[in-house]
């Protein structure tokens, strides 16, 4: 029996097993389902020992856990570290699924559960074409270690040390990631590329308290006004950022990169109508992709302070606030982002008031892969026989940290190989992941791993 046999004689029982991960409510960002998430790694643990992966360990990060295994018994060729994660988002709101969102269901080809897509389908795929390779060849034609985390759907916040601190044990030649997706159901994609982020807030005070605006209008200073002062400051009339220094590390899109964003099919006028707008805004001379993909942003994510209600109350506000994030490109680095718009704040504030500018803590390096990195380039050869066409080379204005961690701790590359779909609803109600998707990517990890060995 080859291993191709041996997935299909196994759809079934493998849907099953599917079902029951989906099953565990395994959501990182809520205390009381911690125990949940351990028991989700340790479902993934005992499921790779089913697989016949060796050194199986659960282990312990000063957060969730990560589950690590490995196969080392290939001399001479490349070692594969796997990646995925078995934690969820939240499942609110709850009433908006039309089924309980961990209990699966099966409908139309597609299974519906909170984390189907992102990324315990995904994840589950390559576990299962190992077993499929060790269980019909004896072996693996590439070294490979597997490191499963559960707490990627909260920023992965205490792996940067952990990583740091066990290199020997994670060294590889580069990581494959199950946590990613195809463009279309028929087109392949290969990502090269995420987005840092840096994310602050901005805290404007003036009088003690609230104060009429008859008595003290035109007086003193207004918080708001002065809040509204400082973020139009911060960008032009053309989308350019003004932040004095913000641009001085971003590295340009090439001519290569800008003919790959141009090659990945965009109609702006259904981009337009599907946003309900009438224009696009952004950077002068960039495409609309490439703004998003290719080009760093400063964005208001809100802005509040004085009286919202209904009617009218005639007062000037003691306070007023913001938050920004900013994302980043290669090769821009998130804290110095933080102190240059820290040092643009105290240059710009108005007198009459006092402004704090917290950096927060969800901050992520960005990442960028040669397309030319051998990794890619097999994957491109995966994918031309799986679909029968060459795969685009896309962005994201997302960001993935694990990948920028692997690169700064390790020294080596993320080729991003899931099998998921924009369409699938991930993080929001009535998550799913496409049967034919979870067997593809089974499929598609086993050629991967041969062509790798080759």
């Amino acid at each position: 029996m080859n291993w191709q046999e041996h997935l299909a004689d196994n759809r079934e029982r493998y849907q099953n097993e599917m079902l029951d991960f989906f099953s565990i409510p395994s959501i990182s960002a809520l205390p009381e389902h911690a125990g949940d998430v351990r028991r989700a790694g340790e479902w993934v643990a005992a499921r790779l020992a089913a697989a016949g992966m060796e050194n199986i360990e659960i282990m312990e990060t000063g957060g969730h856990p990560v589950v690590y295994a490995d196969w080392l018994h290939a001399p001479g060729k490349p070692t594969i570290l796997i990646y995925g994660h078995f934690d969820t988002q939240p499942v609110d709101p709850i009433e908006l699924w039309d089924s309980p969102p961990f209990e699966p269901v099966v409908k139309d080809g597609r299974v519906y559960a909170r984390g189907a897509s992102d990324d315990k389908g995904n994840m589950l795929a390559p576990i299962l074409a190992l077993e499929a390779l060790l269980q019909t060849t004896g072996g693996l034609p590439v070294n490979v270690k597997c490191f499963f985390e559960g707490q990627e759907e909260i920023g992965s916040p205490t792996l940067p040390p952990f990583i740091a601190a066990n290199r020997d044990k994670f060294a590889c030649d580069f990581v494959v990631s199950a946590d990613g997706g195809q463009w279309t159901e028929d087109q392949p994609a290969i990502a090269l590329a995420f987005k840092g982020l840096c994310a602050l807030q901005i805290d404007v005070t003036g009088p003690a308290y609230d104060v009429h605006s008859g008595g003290y209008g035109g007086a003193i200073q207004n918080p708001i006004h002065a809040l509204v002062h400082l973020l139009d400051s911060m960008r032009g009339e053309d989308g350019r950022i003004l932040v004095e220094g913000f641009y001085d590390r971003v590295r340009p899109l090439s001519e290569e990169d800008r003919a790959q964003i141009a090659a990945v099919p965009f109609n702006e006028e259904e981009y337009k109508e599907k946003l309900g707008i009438d224009a696009t805004f952004g950077e002068v001379g960039y495409s609309t992709l490439e703004r998003a993909w290719g080009r760093p942003t400063l964005e208001l994510n809100g802005i509040w302070g004085g009286f919202s209600g209904d009617g009218t109350k005639t007062v000037l506000p003691s306070e007023a606030h913001a938050k920004i994030t900013c994302r980043l490109v290669a090769d821009q680095d998130p804290p110095e982002i933080g102190r240059l718009i820290e040092q643009h704040v105290a240059k710009h504030r108005l007198p009459g008031v006092r402004v704090t500018v917290t950096v927060q803590d969800s901050a992520a390096r960005p990442y960028l892969m040669p397309a030319s990195h051998p990794a890619n380039q097999a994957a491109r050869e995966v994918h031309l026989q799986l679909y029968g066409k060459e795969p685009l080379y896309v962005r994201s204005g997302g960001s993935i940290p694990v990948c920028s961690m692997f690169l700064d701790s390790l020294g080596v590359y993320t080729l991003n190989f899931g099998f998921g779909l924009n369409d699938e609803r991930i993080h929001s109600p009535n998550e799913f992941f496409r049967l034919a998707s979870f067997a593809r990517g089974q499929v598609g990890y086993c050629m991967l791993l041969e062509r790798l060995g080759a």
